[in-house]
């Protein structure tokens, strides 16, 4: 019933936020004389913080419509090239001349852990100059009908698999956060199999592969409960008359809740400092909150399977380090990687995959040549400044493309280096041919689209 408490307790708020908002619109008018003074300012500022208190945000749009490629703007158009029940595969297609040398393509892994994937809106952002960009974009589990069936680690881990072959060899992956752990689950398999789509590279960014070595509040409440503790009190059924009724999921606002209390001052202050804000008139600054908190604020349902796998094998077993994970009936074994380059970045003041958790990974692909490894801690940054903000545009995404380029060319190593024809997503239908032929379909988005 917690999600049904909820929907209940929304929907009883909802003329609240309708008030607010029509309060805040006329008094932010500025054919209102009672906004240019300084009680119309403050009642509308106040108006505005309910409005936005009450207010459930939709998923955000991309909005990366435009980039600098060799200093000219060029176009950019976004193509869904695979989807799946839980997700979707975009493309960041731009709009160059077809004689210009290829760019290194780059799978941006995002995580299914509450926020949408335009949380990594800046990540793609900074890459797209100089990169061919692909991502994943996990579906908000309430929307996904329950005919759809469950969805698990196992099933996260196929998904990038499927994704990874029907890229091809030639793709480089970049893991935010948690992906870390199933990312690295995918590229073992593959190495494990000799699959010819292996990755030139992955860069793993602030995730938790191995707890045990940088124990932070997070991994701490994690160990803390038995698994039927979460099951029991933070797993909920989706309510009517959303697509997924009935499906069992650790809801968004609970993970929102979570979010937030480990810096209830910091947010408290922030919010005081938009009202302060809007009574001075500072519109740049309260923009930058708006934008800020649209993106922070909009969370999505995570499938109940998935999360308390994750929470049972990454933040309670450890079951990847200790090599004990079985995914499908194998064993993932990352000692089996030998020809996908390694990145590792880490941020001095995570306090989510503290540093030395993502370091790990250099420890269990023992057999990846040292010279094609690399490890990074940024100074000054905390978990989001890994993947967003000044830090990562200008001192970390030069890093990576570095990383990247250098091994964005076709190994020596077995059938990495042959001509390779990128593999169906498996029982997929229409989807699976789609995916299969990437640069056809490509070619022909582009063209539609013009």
């Amino acid at each position: 019933m917690l999600y049904h408490w909820y929907e209940w307790h929304r929907a009883a708020l909802s003329p609240l936020n309708t008030v607010a908002g029509v309060t805040r619109a006329a008094l932010q008018n500025p054919l209102m004389p009672a906004s240019y003074t300084h009680m119309g300012r403050a009642i509308a500022a106040g108006a505005e913080l309910m409005e936005r208190v009450t207010r459930r945000y939709e998923k955000p749009e991309f909005g990366l419509n435009q980039t600098i490629v060799d200093g000219k703007k060029v176009d950019v158009v976004e193509e869904v090239l695979g989807e799946k029940p839980f997700c979707r595969l975009i493309h960041f297609a731009r709009d160059l001349p077809a004689s210009r040398p290829r760019d290194p393509q780059i799978l941006v892994v995002a995580p299914m852990s509450g926020h949408h994937a335009t949380l990594l809106r800046g990540t793609v952002e900074a890459l797209l100059p100089e990169h061919d960009v692909y991502i994943t974009d996990w579906l908000d589990a309430r929307t996904v009908p329950i005919k759809h069936g469950d969805f698990g680690l196992d099933d996260y881990i196929d998904y990038l698999v499927d994704f990874m072959r029907g890229l091809g060899p030639e793709t480089n992956v970049i893991a935010v956060c948690q992906p870390a752990v199933p990312v690295l689950c995918a590229v073992s398999l593959l190495a494990a199999a000799d699959d010819p789509a292996q990755p030139r590279s992955m860069a793993l960014m602030g995730g938790p592969i191995d707890v045990r070595k940088a124990p932070t509040s997070v991994t701490d409440f994690g160990k803390k409960h038995p698994i039927e503790w979460f099951r029991r009190n933070v797993i909920a059924e989706v309510p009517p008359p959303y697509p997924g009724a009935v499906r069992k999921v650790y809801p968004g606002f609970l993970q929102l809740m979570g979010f937030m209390s480990m810096n209830v001052e910091s947010h408290m202050k922030e919010h005081m400092n938009l009202f302060k804000h809007l009574i001075e008139g500072d519109g740049d600054s309260a923009e930058r909150h708006r934008k800020f908190y649209d993106e922070y604020l909009a969370v999505m349902d995570i499938p109940a399977r998935f999360y308390l796998d994750t929470v049972e094998h990454v933040f309670q077993k450890a079951s990847l380090p200790k090599g004990e994970l079985i995914i499908r009936g194998k064993r993932v074994d990352p000692s089996k990687i030998r020809r996908t380059a390694l990145f590792t970045i880490e941020g001095e003041f995570d306090d989510i995959s503290a540093p030395g958790q993502t370091l790990a990974a250099h420890t269990i692909c023992k057999n990846i040549p040292q010279h094609m490894r690399e490890h990074h801690v940024q100074k000054g940054v905390g978990h989001y400044g890994i993947f967003n903000g000044r830090k990562w545009r200008e001192e970390i995404m030069p890093k990576v493309r570095k990383f990247v380029r250098a091994y964005d060319k076709p190994a020596k190593l077995g059938p990495i280096s042959k001509t390779h024809h990128a593999a169906p997503l498996p029982g997929k239908g229409a989807h699976a041919k789609r995916l299969a032929n990437a640069a056809a379909l490509k070619a022909a988005a582009r063209k539609k689209a013009k």
